[in-house]
């Protein structure tokens, strides 16, 4: 089980990673990210999405790493613990999306957000 949550783990955020990157490119997606405040994102908000699919590869490792699929980081105890705070760090997410002011955000993003909150979740409590 734990397997199959770290990959679809990595499927979701090689979706976001796909978004972000397109945030960068310049396509007019910018209604489902940052708030939703601006079509296009700005330069600023483009060098956060690029700082997003650094975050997502780590967050990816942490989750193959906390089933096993590849060798932790440091120790399985750091893994565990950055399993949690990855855990809240989704659950944040949730709540920002969740009020975000672009109806596409929190129609695309919360839930998406919330299913990698609860499969960090459940993996950190493995």
């Amino acid at each position: 089980m734990d397997q199959f949550l770290a990959i679809l783990a990595c499927a979701v955020l090689a979706g976001l990673t796909i978004l972000q990157g397109a945030l960068i490119a310049g396509a007019p997606l910018g209604r489902m990210a940052w708030g939703g405040q601006h079509r296009v994102l700005p330069a600023k908000l483009r060098a956060g999405s690029a700082l997003s699919i650094g975050i997502y590869v780590l967050f990816a490792y942490a989750a193959l790493a906390k089933a096993s699929l590849v060798p932790p980081v440091v120790n399985e105890s750091f893994t565990a613990i950055t399993m949690w705070v990855m855990t809240a760090y989704f659950v944040l997410g949730v709540v920002m999306n969740g009020i975000s002011r672009s109806k596409l955000e929190r129609l695309i993003m919360t839930p998406t957000t919330l299913a990698l909150a609860t499969i960090y979740l459940v993996l950190a409590a493995q």
